[in-house]
């Protein structure tokens, strides 16, 4: 069972999970408008990752007998300045969902929870990659320039993402890939 303390948290992290899916959808439909496909569909699929994060969290807390309450999302932005503005609004917002993260993991410790601890560090590796991404994007960005031939490159390369078979297989509720 889950203590009101952990509860409380794991709610906000739901809502945190789900409102960067809505964050990612918001980008995703800014680069559909720009007829940036490839970043778009980067966008659409990072919005359905973090989608999966929130099922997870969602699952956890029913699964240890706590309480999910779900709380108004916040609206993101809808335009942004430059495709590069744009992964840097992605890095500094999954740096803060890391910082969430981390707090979660000081919580657990303190309360002695050590289900949500187990739990939460699969997220712990998760934010580590979700930086990196972010990273590497934005140092191609500025190497590729915001407009022109580099920007069409980009496009085109982050536009063969594909979904890892783990998410790919919670969200079409197909039997998940053996490890």
């Amino acid at each position: 069972m889950l203590s009101d303390k952990m509860n409380n948290a794991l709610n906000l992290q739901i809502n945190a999970e789900t409102f960067s899916a809505y964050l990612y959808a918001s980008m995703a439909a800014h680069f559909e408008s720009l007829g940036l496909r490839g970043l778009a569909r980067w966008m659409s699929l990072q919005a359905r990752e973090e989608m999966f994060h929130a099922i997870k969290f969602f699952n956890f807390v029913v699964g240890r007998g706590g309480q999910v309450r779900l709380t108004a999302l916040e609206a993101p932005p809808v335009t942004w300045a430059s495709p590069l503005a744009v992964f840097q609004e992605t890095l500094v917002h999954e740096r803060k969902v890391t910082g969430l993260i981390n707090n979660l993991v000081n919580l657990a410790k303190a309360e002695s929870d050590h289900a949500s601890d187990v739990f939460l560090q699969w997220f712990v590796t998760e934010q580590v990659e979700e930086e990196s991404s972010a990273e590497e994007i934005i140092q191609k960005l500025k190497l590729a320039g915001d407009t022109g031939p580099g920007l069409f490159m980009m496009d085109a390369e982050l536009g063969r993402r594909v979904l890892s078979p783990l998410v790919a297989a919670a969200l079409t509720g197909a039997p998940a890939p053996a490890a």
